[in-house]
């Protein structure tokens, strides 16, 4: 209305009926920090910069290809499951040293099992280096992930190659997880070698995972076999030495008598360099079932993965088809053939519920006739009845962020009734539009939840004077079945 009424006439004056509502915030948008083969846009270097895209196309585009690791070739024994014979001996294939990277095929995993937005954090280049050094001190990066509002998941897929060192790394992501309480770690579990007994490799995470913020992260063990990797991904250039002393085919060291790629004839890039290295390739796997051999153990220890990656994709697929209040459990899991371990229903009693701390971890495990399934929907924190399951702790996070935004808008308002009472219906409808659709138990709204708000319910004339508005909100969060018991009893015939 007009501050002065002077002049004879009709004014008008517009009041606003409703309150601000409450949007639900985005609760899947993983960040994802590792090594990468660029790390470009527009020109402008992304690296140490979190960066949004959308799409794995848009990944290529930004952070390049993978890392075009080598395999060397070590002596085995007949007993070992990675043995193959080559030349009447049993031999293996092993990571060469500094060229263990799992970022790229981390993100393919990621899109393979319904992922969608995310961030990328760069902590380093490999792009034409001979190796990758990957050091604990690159994911000293968390403070600039602090200023990014939307990533709710952190994901950090290149620490494993750590080995245990990468647990003072998960310390730092679980504890910056909770100083945002927006974020919420998927964290893997290191398995050095497959001779591992899996009670110690759970024994060694317990111990060096902390008791610190337990609550804002989930483990997932085993390892998992993927398909991510396909066969002309691997070629001569993933073995580390002479190939050409390896194989015992006379016709394989013809070949490499024939396409000699390491002459000095060929210029580096060069189209003829490319056309030898293609016909070397095809001729030794023509005529050599040692090189297929090989190839094939390097791509079944290429497709061997942290299950992080893929559980990141599962949490937004999951959200995104029935909720974040629905667990990320009995999901089947893509572009994976098993898990590198077989854990039985007895074998998984001790890593679901830990009795001395309540270090939960979170199984994949294999059935048969169904596949690949994700059985278990703990945090680290299990034994806790308020934050035991991934999918209330992660319900709670997306109520609380969303009604902080929504809260914004009324920062230096009067702190009288009105603004009590309009505040106190914003939440509550945004809580009502939960509870329609699933997110909170109860027969009734009033049952769900509960919002308390005002002078004498919240707040003193103190706390008034003190320019604090309090509000108090109690959630009944839906909890999944984690044990469905069935009794069966005989009873005698009735008629």
């Amino acid at each position: 209305m007009a501050s002065t009424l002077m002049t004879p006439g009709v004014y008008l004056e517009e009041k606003n009926a409703f309150p601000s509502s409450a949007v639900a915030v985005e609760t899947a948008v993983p960040a994802f920090i590792g090594y990468t083969s660029m790390a470009e846009r527009n020109g402008k270097s992304l690296v140490g910069k979190p960066t949004r895209i959308t799409s794995f196309a848009e990944y290529i585009e930004c952070f390049g290809e993978g890392f075009k690791s080598k395999f060397k070739i070590e002596d085995s024994s007949v007993g070992d499951e990675q043995s193959f014979m080559l030349d009447r001996a049993p031999k293996k294939v092993a990571f060469k040293d500094g060229h263990i990277a799992y970022m790229f095929n981390s993100i393919r995993l990621f899109y393979a099992n319904g992922g969608g937005p995310c961030y990328i954090m760069s902590v380093g280049l490999y792009g034409g280096a001979d190796s990758l050094e990957i050091k604990a001190g690159d994911f000293e990066v968390l403070d600039i992930l602090e200023k990014e509002f939307e990533p709710t998941l952190v994901v950090v897929p290149d620490a494993i190659a750590l080995g245990a060192e990468c647990y003072g790394i998960y310390q730092k992501v679980l504890a910056h997880c909770a100083k945002m309480q927006s974020r919420f770690a998927i964290l893997d579990v290191v398995k050095q070698d497959p001779t591992d007994e899996t009670a110690e490799v759970i024994t060694n995470f317990r111990e060096a995972i902390g008791i610190n913020f337990l609550n804002y992260g989930a483990a997932y063990y085993p390892w998992l076999n993927t398909s991510i990797v396909q066969n002309d991904e691997i070629d001569f250039e993933n073995v580390d030495g002479d190939l050409s002393t390896l194989l015992p085919e006379a016709d394989a060291k013809n070949i490499y008598a024939k396409y000699n790629v390491d002459s000095a004839k060929f210029e580096a890039g060069s189209p003829d360099l490319l056309t030898a290295k293609k016909h070397l390739h095809q001729g030794l796997k023509a005529v050599s079932p040692t090189y297929s051999n090989i190839l094939s153990e390097i791509r079944t220890k290429l497709n061997q993965l942290p299950p992080s990656g893929a559980m990141a994709g599962i949490y937004t697929q999951v959200d995104n088809s029935r909720g974040v209040w629905k667990a990320p459990a009995n999901v089947s899991v893509n572009m994976v053939n098993a898990p590198a371990v077989n854990i039985s229903s007895e074998g998984q009693q001790s890593l679901n519920v830990d009795v001395m701390a309540g270090k939960s971890i979170n199984v994949i495990r294999s059935f048969p006739g169904i596949g690949c399934l994700v059985w278990g929907g703990r945090t680290l924190d299990g034994n806790s009845q308020d934050w035991r399951y991934i999918n209330v702790r992660r319900t709670l996070i997306m109520i609380e962020q969303s009604i902080k935004l929504a809260a914004r808008a009324y920062v230096f308002e009067p702190n009288d009734a009105n603004t009590w009472i309009t505040v106190k219906s914003m939440i509550e409808n945004f809580l009502i539009n939960l509870w329609k659709q699933g997110a909170l138990a109860g027969a009734a709204p009033e049952i769900a939840f509960d919002v308390q708000i005002g002078l004498g319910s919240t707040m003193t004339p103190t706390d008034i004077l003190d320019g604090k508005m309090l509000i108090t909100v109690k959630v009944a969060l839906v909890r999944p079945a984690e044990f469905i018991v069935i009794t069966f009893q005989q009873q005698m015939q009735q008629s």
